[in-house]
C-alpha cells in the first residue's frame, strides 16, 4: 500500500498539500522545506521540477522554475537531494513535472530513481491519455508509480468517468480554466463546479489546485472536495520570507 493510500484511509477531508519549486529559492533548500513542511502538519508534498516551459503554470511558479535552473538545479540533483530524505519523511512526496522532463532524462531512468527515492506518485500534466495508456501505465505499474490525471470545468463526464476508473492516487481538479496562481476568493461559479463534481460520486479522491492561497479559499475548497494544494501563494512567501518560517505560513492556513 502506497504512502498516499494509508493517508486517505487515515484521512478523508481537509488534506493540505503544499506545492514548491526543488532549487527554489536556493539550490540546496529543498530539504530544508520539505522537512519543514512535514513538521508543519502538511498531509503531502508536491516537488515540482523546474522547467524552462512550464506549460500550465503562471507567472510565480515560472520565475522559480527560472530561479531553480539558474541555481543549477536539474533531476540528477533532485533525486540525490530525495534519496537523502528518504526514511526520514514520514508524508508522502508526489513529483510534478512535464513529459519533455522525463523523455529527456530517460522514461526507466526517471522511474528507477523515482523508486530509488520512495516516489510513488507523479503529475505530468501534458502526457496525454493516449499516450498513457500504450505506454506509461505500464511503465509506471512496473515501478509503482501512480499518475494523477488533471480535470477541469471543461473536462467532460465521460472523460471524468474514465479517469475515475484509471486513477489510484487522486484526481486533480484543476479549480478554474487557468494557469496557476492566486486569484482571490473562489468564486460562485467555482463553487458550482466544485459541487458538479462532488455530486458525480467518483470512487478517486478530489485534490483541488489553482487558485488557493490561504485559509479562506483552502476552507471553501475543502468543503466539496477532500482537499487542497496550495502552491504559487507559498512560492510568494519563499520569495519574501525565506525557508525559515514556513511553519507560520502553514500554520495560518490551518489554524
Amino acid at each position: 500500500m502506497s504512502k498516499l493510500t494509508s493517508l486517505f484511509n487515515e484521512k478523508k477531508h481537509n488534506l493540505l498539500s503544499v506545492f514548491f519549486t526543488a532549487g527554489f529559492p536556493k539550490l540546496n533548500d529543498t530539504e530544508i522545506i520539505i522537512k519543514s513542511l512535514e513538521n508543519s502538519g502538511v498531509d503531502f508534498i508536491e516537488v515540482g521540477l523546474p522547467y524552462s516551459d512550464p506549460l500550465a503554470d503562471g507567472p510565480t511558479i515560472q520565475h522559480s522554475s527560472s530561479v531553480a535552473l539558474s541555481n543549477g538545479m536539474n533531476l540528477d540533483l533532485i533525486f540525490n537531494h530525495l534519496e537523502a530524505l528518504k526514511g526520514s519523511v514520514k508524508i508522502p512526496l508526489v513529483l510534478m513535472g512535464y513529459l519533455n522532463q522525463i523523455i529527456k532524462y530517460g522514461d526507466v531512468k526517471f522511474c528507477q530513481r523515482c523508486k530509488d527515492c520512495g516516489i510513488e506518485t507523479v503529475i505530468i500534466p501534458d502526457l496525454p491519455m493516449i499516450e498513457y495508456e500504450s505506454h506509461y501505465k505500464a511503465l509506471f505499474a512496473e515501478y509503482n508509480i501512480s499518475n494523477v490525471f488533471l480535470i477541469t470545468p471543461q473536462t467532460s463526464v465521460e472523460r471524468i468517468r474514465k479517469i475515475d476508473e484509471m486513477s489510484n492516487a487522486f484526481i486533480y481538479v484543476v479549480a478554474s480554466s487557468s494557469i496557476t496562481g492566486a486569484k482571490g476568493e473562489i468564486s460562485e461559479k467555482q463553487i458550482a463546479y466544485f459541487k458538479r463534481i462532488e455530486q458525480m460520486n467518483l470512487k478517486s479522491v478530489l485534490i483541488a489546485g489553482f487558485g488557493i492561497s490561504d485559509k479562506s479559499t483552502f476552507n471553501k475548497a475543502c468543503e466539496y472536495m477532500n482537499g487542497a494544494i496550495i502552491g504559487s501563494a507559498f512560492i510568494n512567501y519563499l520569495s519574501d520570507n525565506g525557508s525559515s518560517t514556513i511553519t507560520k505560513f502553514v500554520g495560518d492556513i490551518l489554524d
